[in-house]
């Protein structure tokens, strides 16, 4: 999701200037030369459509030519790669980037940061990437034979987290729901991801707290399990594009290209999933079938360039909350940094209706070839990835995702990925990495429910007499 690099932490927020970079804000229009830098995040990869796509597709650039051609600037762009949003940041409040993308908790961060220094470092959030309205961008992971269960269990241990970013900030909230306290319970590790997932390997970090795409990555690879769902905590997490004010107010069509060129690029993301997933890790060396978990059909973040007041709430209740952490000092007046005039007329007379929707644009539709039903359920659809194959085969619920399986083993076929939502959270998860419960008192289409963390499953255990967790061979072998 930040994604949720987020992490504007004070000593990234000091990383060095980018020597040689040529000054932003030169492409005021009249016939002369405009360069454009973009500040984005390649691997966070619910930024994609202001980043990582966008730059692929080469849509901005097609549509600053065709800008050029009216006004008579000869534009360029420079694209300016990150792990988190710190460096963003500070690079913005420099006057040396135009145009960034980050997540929630970044944003936050940058616009507190711009209004302190006042003047032409003001900047505002004026359109979204992607969202997901529970939380369940970011997750806590532990080793796989780790013996905790529940966030509880990590009392005393060592949390490998990214101060200031989401995965921070839903760890932090979520351990006090358990009765921690995270300065007092546990040891935080201020680390930059890769750092992070390090630390779990080698075993000096019981946990590691992150944003999309940390945890299904790791998860992914056999390297960690799901501990903690962000989407538990039922807050809504996003990211989103930010801009230096100054260069807005003197290159509003330039801004408009940028936005429209991002709407180009969700728009071509919602049409061909696959495609844009397998591109994105082609770029980043992410595994496709990571990217596609949260970025396909169904995915776990929602794509819409809109502001959505569910989004504009949330932000407002992070502010004390990233105060009370010491993230921020001067708490972030909201109001003047949210600006929706500019992504609301690259979007046209729609805007209204879509900012109102929080429907997934993407969902999973067709029909299930093996129960030979019509998917049309989002809480239960999920989709099988077969090796060789252009696109993913629909699955109307978690038994039928079970017979799929079956019945592709029985054809020799092999499986690049299985995706289903958790029977609780709706986090969509590889159904492989699951905990599947059966339970025999439920009615045949329902007696193996998927669980994204042990925890989950637990609890569902716990509530119903007869029901047991099983292994995911066992459950395709009873579907």
């Amino acid at each position: 999701m930040n994604a949720k690099n987020r992490t504007l932490t004070a000593g990234a927020a000091l990383l060095p200037l980018l020597a040689g970079c040529t000054v932003a804000g030169n492409a005021a229009a009249g016939g002369g030369s405009g360069q454009i830098v973009v500040g984005y995040q390649s691997k966070t990869i619910n930024t994609v459509t202001a980043g990582t796509l966008l730059r692929s597709l080469g849509s901005f650039e097609k549509r600053l030519k065709a800008l050029g051609k009216q006004d008579g600037t000869k534009y360029s762009v420079v694209w300016r790669d990150y792990d988190t949003g710190a460096p963003i940041t500070a690079q913005m409040l420099a006057g040396k980037i135009d145009i960034g993308s980050m997540g929630d908790y970044p944003l936050l961060i940058n616009g507190s940061r711009a209004q302190a220094q006042g003047g032409d470092a003001k900047t505002s959030w004026v359109a979204v990437t992607g969202y997901n309205m529970r939380g369940s961008l970011n997750g806590v992971v532990v080793a796989p034979d780790s013996k905790a269960k529940t966030l509880r269990d990590l009392k005393g241990e060592t949390v490998s987290t990214s101060v200031g970013s989401a995965g921070h900030g839903t760890f932090v909230q979520a351990a006090r729901k358990y009765g921690l306290d995270p300065s007092k319970d546990v040891k935080v590790e201020n680390q930059q991801p890769t750092v992070g997932a390090s630390a779990l390997q080698a075993g000096s970090a019981a946990a590691f707290a992150q944003f999309v795409a940390w945890p299904g990555l790791l998860v992914n690879k056999g390297q960690a399990r799901l501990l903690y769902d962000g989407g538990q905590l039922n807050v809504p997490t996003f990211h989103g594009v930010v801009v230096r004010n100054q260069f807005a107010g003197k290159n509003g069509k330039v801004l408009d290209a940028f936005l429209r060129a991002q709407i180009d690029a969700t728009n071509y993301l919602h049409a061909h999933p696959l495609a844009a997933a397998e591109s994105v890790a082609s770029t980043t060396g992410l595994p496709a079938e990571t990217v596609y978990l949260y970025n396909g059909a169904g995915g776990v973040a929602t794509f819409d360039t809109t502001i959505k007041q569910g989004l504009k709430d949330a932000f407002v209740h992070d502010v004390p909350f990233l105060k009370s952490i010491g993230v921020i000092q001067t708490p972030l007046d909201v109001g003047p940094f949210i600006n929706d005039t500019y992504i609301r007329k690259a979007y046209g007379e729609s805007y209204d209706r879509a900012a109102a929707s929080t429907a997934n644009p993407a969902a999973i539709t067709g029909t299930d070839e093996v129960c030979k039903t019509k998917v049309d359920d989002p809480a239960t659809a999920g989709e099988v990835w077969v090796q060789g194959e252009d696109e993913t085969r629909p699955v109307a619920d978690p038994v039928c995702l079970l017979k799929n399986v079956r019945a592709l083993q029985g054809q020799g076929k092999k499986l690049r990925a299985v995706y289903i939502p958790d029977a609780t959270t709706g986090t969509r998860w590889f159904a492989d990495k699951d905990v599947w419960v059966e339970d025999p008192s439920a009615k045949a289409g329902q007696r193996f429910k998927p669980f994204a963390t042990d925890e989950g499953a637990q609890k569902y255990v716990s509530a119903r007499s007869g029901a047991k967790v099983v292994t995911y061979d066992e459950a395709v072998r009873s579907a």
